[in-house]
């Protein structure tokens, strides 16, 4: 594995353990898609550290868990904020 590669595993995994993010959010922060984000923490995690690759999981489990949640949220927040929009605009 290259270098950059095991440094950026070790970078994504140390800072989901750190913040909890998603594997979305956490694309997001270190620029990279979030198919690299989760191979590096379920393919190459596992051959790096295991220990810290068990820690990582649970997290990802306890995030896909919630995400119903989550989404339930942001739908709520969007027809809140239709409401508050003037009549014409929602009736474009």
């Amino acid at each position: 594995m290259q270098d950059y590669i095991l440094q950026r595993v070790m970078e994504i995994s140390n800072y989901i353990m750190e913040t909890g993010f998603t594997v979305r959010q956490t694309a997001q922060v270190f620029g990279v898609s979030k198919s690299t984000v989760h191979k590096d923490v379920t393919e190459r995690l596992p051959q790096i550290n295991e220990h810290l690759f068990r820690e990582v999981r649970k997290i990802l489990e306890k995030n896909k868990a919630e995400r119903h949640l989550r989404g339930g949220e942001a739908t709520r927040r969007k027809y809140l904020a239709e409401e508050d929009l003037p009549e014409k605009a929602v009736n474009k």
